[in-house]
C-alpha cells in the first residue's frame, strides 16, 4: 500500500493544470516524444521539460532517451496505486471500529 508521503507526493505532482494537461495527454499514447508531446499541447520545450521532471520524480511518467530525442509514456501503475490508496482512504471506518481516531496508513 502506497503510504502518505508518496501519495502527498503524486498528488502535489499532479496539482498542476500543464502537468494534468499532460497526464491526460500521455493517457491516448502509449509512448510519446517530448517533441510530440510539446507540438500536441502547445507547450514549450523547456516548460514542458520542467513539468516532465516533477512528474517523473513522482513516478508518474516514465521516461528513455533515443539517442537525441526523450521518450516518455505514462507509469499506468503508479496511477492506479494513486486511484487506490485515495478510495481505501476514502472508504467508511470499519463497523464496530471506536469512534475515536481512524487508523490511518503511515
Amino acid at each position: 500500500m502506497m503510504d502518505f508521503r508518496e501519495l502527498r507526493s503524486s498528488l502535489r505532482a499532479m496539482a498542476d493544470l500543464g502537468r494534468l494537461r499532460i497526464l491526460q495527454y500521455l493517457a491516448r499514447y502509449d509512448e510519446t516524444t517530448v517533441s510530440s508531446l510539446t507540438r500536441g499541447l502547445r507547450m514549450s520545450q523547456p516548460l514542458a521539460s520542467w513539468h516532465l521532471r516533477t512528474l517523473r520524480r513522482a513516478g508518474l511518467i516514465v521516461t528513455r532517451r533515443v539517442g537525441r530525442e526523450v521518450h516518455c509514456s505514462l507509469n499506468r501503475s503508479r496511477i492506479e496505486e494513486c486511484r487506490q490508496a485515495l478510495a481505501e482512504l476514502m472508504l467508511p471506518a470499519q463497523s464496530g471500529a471506536a469512534h475515536g481516531s481512524p487508523d490511518l496508513p503511515r
